[in-house]
């Protein structure tokens, strides 16, 4: 194993072709990291904003992009793990306050990993690990969903959109996904969508008239320009959870609660880390994939050396589920 690697860089708020392919160290794992090998990553609306620039003070620069990664134990200081072992992880600092996945290999603290073992390919291993965490934990820590619920999610057809759809689905639920692109409707039935609903800026009419009263629960992934229709749609008593920011919006103006909130609806949110997926529940996940049982929504694969195009496609959303890179 040599000193250098190939990463990818962005050394400031930019364009796609911010990127760069470079030769860097490879990172040495001190007391409580790990060494992983990154076989695969999956890209994130997170990394988008870091791109450009919407990440605040929480990112330093040069760094290498990436909240999450899949592949392989290479050190481990500690024992925990062993050379060779099957790993994800995410969150915890990656791509901000340290290097994250964007690279042949990435050093994590060794509580952000997660262990599995599967056959299936990086190419599916890699959509799995931020998409599967958000999913979940927007479903358990987030709504609390119940089977027999219906569930409304707002911004159907992104990659943590079409995971909820699936675990909802085996969890008995009635769902309701939007998407703002009609040619994506057969791809939201084809996870077993109950109600595809076109968004055109406003749903809580039409989601009202499939659930008389209102829906049960709702995510919230496009943000808060759509966050009110989304609430207008749920029942009193029902839960919508704010996760993602899919708009690039992230606040409310001027925001006036009793105003804003209907009455007897419960707003709240959710952002996870790697300790809010269970290893159990990652490995139950690909287990059901390998058997067919549940499907992993990849909508395109990259190699390294096409991250800007990659790139380019996140930000005009013009894939059909998670984007994954494999790496060299």
């Amino acid at each position: 194993m040599g000193d250098m690697m190939r990463a990818v860089v962005l050394e400031g708020p930019g364009p796609a072709e911010s990127l760069s392919i470079r030769e860097i160290p490879r990172p040495r794992p001190r007391p409580g990291w790990v060494l992983i090998r990154v076989r695969a990553f999956g890209l994130n609306r997170s990394e988008l904003h870091t791109r450009l620039g919407l990440a605040g003070d929480t990112v330093t620069f040069p760094r290498v992009p990436g909240i999450e990664a899949a592949g392989v134990i290479e050190e481990d200081p500690s024992g925990t793990f062993v050379p060779g072992q099957q790993v994800v992880t995410m969150m915890g600092g990656m791509g901000r306050s340290f290097d994250g996945g964007y690279a042949q290999y990435t050093c994590v603290p060794v509580d952000q990993v997660i262990p599995f073992s599967s056959g299936l390919g990086w190419e599916v291993v890699g959509a799995v690990p931020e998409m599967l965490q958000t999913a979940f934990g927007s479903l358990t820590v987030g709504l609390d969903a119940r089977p027999g619920q219906s569930l409304l999610i707002r911004g159907g057809t992104s990659s943590v959109g079409m995971a909820l759809a699936v675990l909802a689905k085996r969890r008995g639920m009635t769902v309701l996904s939007t998407t703002r692109d009609p040619d994506k409707v057969t791809a939201l039935t084809a996870l077993g969508v109950d109600h595809v609903i076109v968004d055109d800026g406003s749903v809580s009419t039409e989601a009202r008239a499939i659930v008389p009263g209102g829906v049960d629960a709702a995510v919230e992934l496009v943000g808060a320009p759509t966050l009110r229709d989304t609430l207008a749609s749920t029942r009193v008593h029902g839960v919508v959870c704010f996760t993602g920011m899919l708009s690039n919006v992230w606040t409310v103006p001027d925001f006036y609660p009793i105003d804003y909130i209907p009455r007897g609806v419960r707003l709240t949110a959710y952002a996870g880390e790697a300790a809010d997926l269970p290893a159990e529940v990652l490995q139950e996940y690909l287990d059901d994939v390998a058997s067919g049982a549940a499907v992993v929504p990849v909508g395109r694969v990259f190699n390294m050396d096409q991250i800007v195009d990659a790139h380019r496609l996140m930000e005009e959303g013009g894939a059909r589920g998670k984007i994954v890179v494999l790496t060299p």
